[in-house]
């Protein structure tokens, strides 16, 4: 897929109501950065940008952060984004300093709020106290969790996350594809994702045929819609990726519905076995 697709997959998105995008200057190497830069230039439609620094080895002073988020910002075209993240903890900068960097990009008026990425529950809770000793609120933690990947509810990260009010952000939360129901062990999915998922393929039939099943009880929703909102019932935000508009309108059909509470504990429970 080209630019072309991407362009339609962020209008289709905007079009069903969803205006939240998250992007990070590492992907593609601040290719996707540029490409919403452009995409944002042509819609007058309002829409929340998230993006996130890297802690290379050689950006290690808080002041880097900052200079990161600038060229965050020259490359989407914005004096400012509403959510910038750390995108993963690193042993070669304290969460304090982190956390001072977050602090200038704010009162630099850089980003409106500040989050982090995959920080286990006792990094979140360090990154929260550390940014509280600058009256700033700590946002979000983005995190891999979906139906097949459910330590932040083990660990103890999401039941803290919502009792101090920072937003779980749900990365992959459809499974690269798995939980689409389009992939098995006779037709695996390409490349990595095949070696990634050899021991959940044989495994994940039981499951796939609950979520039909709960689908087809709420006027036909697919596999895909009823995963990311059982994320949803959850009290996560899931960013499913698009690569097209077609695969965007899917995405945005888990809105405007919710799983019971039963069916959300079928789906647990069915989960449970596969993850054990």
């Amino acid at each position: 897929y080209g630019d072309t697709e991407v362009h339609q997959a962020f209008l289709a998105t905007l079009n069903e109501g969803i205006r939240f995008v998250d992007t990070a200057e590492i992907y593609g190497g601040g290719r996707s950065e540029r490409l919403l830069g452009q995409f944002l230039k042509e819609t007058d439609q309002p829409v929340l940008v998230a993006t996130k620094f890297f802690p290379l080895p050689w950006r290690f002073r808080k002041n880097a952060l900052p200079r990161a988020l600038k060229g965050s910002l020259a490359r989407l075209g914005l004096e400012s984004v509403d959510l910038y993240q750390i995108h993963w903890p690193t042993p070669l900068m304290s969460i304090d300093r982190m956390m001072e960097g977050l602090a200038e990009c704010i009162k630099s008026g850089l980003t409106r709020t500040v989050g982090v990425s995959n920080f286990s529950q006792t990094q979140m809770l360090a990154a929260y106290s550390s940014l509280a000793r600058h009256n700033i609120p700590l946002g979000s933690n983005q995190v891999h969790y979906s139906l097949l990947n459910r330590s932040v509810e083990r660990n103890g990260t999401l039941a803290r996350s919502k009792e101090l009010g920072i937003r779980l952000i749900a990365y992959s939360p459809i499974e690269m594809g798995l939980l689409s129901g389009k992939y098995s062990v006779d037709s695996p999915p390409p490349g990595a994702r095949s070696r990634n998922y050899t021991g959940l393929l044989p495994k994940i039939g039981p499951l796939l045929k609950l979520m039909t099943e709960i689908g087809q009880d709420h006027g036909g929703k697919l596999n895909v819609q009823v995963a990311l909102n059982w994320v949803i019932c959850k009290g996560a935000l899931p960013i499913p990726g698009a690569k097209n508009a077609e695969q965007a309108q899917v995405n945005a059909g888990a809105l405007g519905w919710r799983l019971t509470d039963e069916e959300v504990a079928r789906l647990d429970e069915t989960s449970s076995k596969i993850l054990e």
